[in-house]
């Protein structure tokens, strides 16, 4: 106790001694309570700080694990792409993102509403510390769709969905679930079927978002080039294998998304030191450890026993495995809080075994993901939001949501009733986010496709996507089909014409001050995969070369040596001409010896 506590009191009293000890135990209950919220407060910021850490590192995991799953000519646009995900995650949820996920949540708690209202530039938000975690969450929904377009999808196109993905169609969904006044929310006040959906971390919300979205843009898209069909655009017999270059960097990558799962999934209790929330976190943390390692368990045994039954050899696929560990994590996102272990076991190996299944259908269905992101959180997570609706414990359903009126339909069985109200909320819940985002992102990417800013340039896509959008060299890495020579020489063919189309344009946009636009929409100039591709007619290397020869014929009167050129002597004016080959970015191309000596 302060001397300034004693004497405001003996100044408040008089002499009084009970009256005088009542102030002075008064005072410092008040100073007492202060501090506690002050230690609470600073505890709860902290926690959810760290977690919004966590779930932002497991941008490095993303990252790790695309650019592993790569070909190694297409690594620098795929860790690109990683960035500017980040990137346009903030700029879309700090500007409306947020505003339309929460904003008027705390002004009518009891109004249901389908989208937010406040909170737009961050104005008025009081929690800053959540508005970090959730924007983690918006970033994780928007890189999973990058693994899915690798290797042929434009920079712009990536900037843009990112952008409209995390501002206005993930925020309508985490409204709808997660807000107060979502009208499937289990915090509202009046919530869906009396209980509401049950979606603790964001199996539905998060990756269910992210999957969907894959899927849409990656059916418009269209597959890779050698993937499913031939570089004319005939189908292939047997689909083509794309391995990527380093397992070691998908292994990485997978390590580091299990340790960021942990502040995903125990980052959700938001406020560590509220009621018994301590427990809830290390309930939460063991649950995803288990399905984790139940998932690649269960993953690579009946990998195992199918390739055993088909071969009569027993091999282990580590792909599968790491996959299947990613499988377990999204599947247990749901109900991590509100289960029991040995269901988290449970859930983790059924969502292994139905991403195995979906990733065979996906091919089967000539559907290109080079990272199998579809089966991994569209699956696992459809899965996982559903086995909350059967296995949801009442004991921790009533610790984390205040009720256990409505647990797991097999739970309700064991209470003498077939009660499925929690699991009709999880259903209504799923199909909300999958029409949702069906009815905003197909015109979205379709639009994007149709105007020319979906698909990269076929020519580049084959030679890889570093050279034109990052300024890479040009590697020769095959995956062969089996006649090596045959493909060497096809592949340096393909290098010998992106040069030569290279030097084409740098010419034309130096002696011209334009190149042609950038796409045309006919499949029948070069088959299915060369609708985007950038042509250049004779007529136009034409009209520049007299354009390039009046210009100099000008020179030549005013003094200047006469140059000759015609369109015959243009491949040969582009080799005399070192300005306009290695002058500018556009300009910059290796020589073709320096492409045929760059060998990886």
């Amino acid at each position: 106790m302060s001397t300034g506590t004693y004497q405001t009191c003996l100044a408040s009293v008089g002499g009084d001694t009970d009256a005088l000890l009542e102030c002075i135990a008064g005072t410092l209950d008040t100073a007492m309570n202060t501090a506690s919220d002050s230690v609470t407060n600073s505890v709860n910021t902290f926690f959810l700080i760290f977690a919004a850490i966590l779930v932002f590192f497991m941008q490095t995991g993303f990252a790790m694990i695309c650019a592993g799953s790569v070909r190694i000519n297409n690594v620098q646009n795929t860790l690109l792409k990683n960035l500017l995900d980040a990137c346009g995650a903030s700029l879309g949820f700090y500007t409306v993102g947020y505003a339309f996920a929460f904003g008027g949540a705390l002004s009518d708690p009891s109004q249901t509403t389908f989208i937010g209202n406040t909170n737009f530039f961050l104005m008025n938000v009081e929690n800053h510390a959540f508005w970090l975690f959730q924007f983690a969450f918006a970033a994780t929904s928007a890189t999973i769709v990058a693994g899915t377009l690798a290797e042929r999808c434009q920079m712009t196109a990536y900037l843009c969905y990112s952008v409209v993905l995390s501002a206005f169609v993930y925020p309508v969904v985490v409204h709808g679930i997660w807000s107060d006044n979502g009208f499937a929310s289990a915090h509202n006040s009046n919530p869906l079927l009396g209980i509401g959906m049950i979606d603790f971390a964001g199996s539905c919300v998060v990756h269910v978002t992210g999957g969907m979205t894959a899927l849409i843009a990656t059916n418009i898209l269209g597959p890779r080039t050698g993937r499913f069909r031939d570089i004319r655009g005939n189908i292939l017999e047997k689909p083509q294998p794309m391995p990527g270059h380093s397992v070691a960097l998908q292994m990485l990558g997978t390590f580091i998304l299990w340790v960021g799962w942990y502040g995903f999934n125990t980052g959700s209790v938001v406020y560590l030191m509220q009621n018994d929330n301590y427990e809830v976190v290390s309930h939460v943390a063991i649950n995803t450890t288990l399905a984790a390692a139940a998932g690649t368990v269960m993953a690579l045994l009946i990998d195992t026993v199918i390739q055993e039954h088909n071969t009569g050899e027993v091999t282990f696929n580590l792909s599968y495995a790491m996959n299947g560990c990613l499988s377990g994590l999204v599947s247990i996102t749901a109900g991590c809080a509100v289960v029991q272990s040995w269901a988290a076991l449970i859930i983790g190996a059924v969502g292994a075994a139905l991403f195995l299944g979906c990733s065979k259908l996906l091919v089967k269905r000539r559907i290109d993901d080079a990272v199998d992101a579809v089966p991994v959180h569209l699956s696992s997570g459809i899965w996982g939001s559903l086995s909350v609706g059967f296995l949801a414990d009442p004991s921790w359903v009533s610790k984390v949501y205040g009720s256990s009126t409505h647990a797991g339909w097999f739970y309700s069985w064991s209470r003498g009733s077939a009660d499925a109200q929690l699991l009709g909320c999880q259903v209504i819940g799923v199909l909300f986010v999958i029409g949702w985002v069906t009815v905003t992102m197909t015109p979205f990417f379709w639009l994007l496709h149709y105007f020319g800013f979906l698909r990269a340039d076929s020519l580049e896509e084959v030679v890889g996507l570093d050279v034109g959008y990052t300024g890479g060299a040009l590697h020769k890495r095959l995956h062969s089909n089996g006649d090596h020579d045959h493909d060497e020489q096809q592949y340096s063919a393909y290098l010998d014409e992106y040069v030569h189309r290279r030097r084409e344009r740098a010419f034309l946009k130096n002696s011209s001050g334009h190149i042609p636009a950038s796409s045309v929409h006919s499949p029948s100039l070069h088959g299915h995969s060369y609708h985007g591709r950038k042509v250049i007619t004779p007529a136009m290397k034409e009209a520049a070369m007299a354009n390039s020869t009046s210009s100099k014929e000008g020179a030549a009167s005013n003094g200047a040596a006469s140059v000759k050129s015609s369109p015959r002597d243009i491949d040969r004016d582009w080799n005399d001409n070192e300005k306009v080959l290695d002058g500018s970015r556009n300009s910059g191309v290796p020589s073709l010896k320096s492409v045929k000596e760059e060998e990886v």
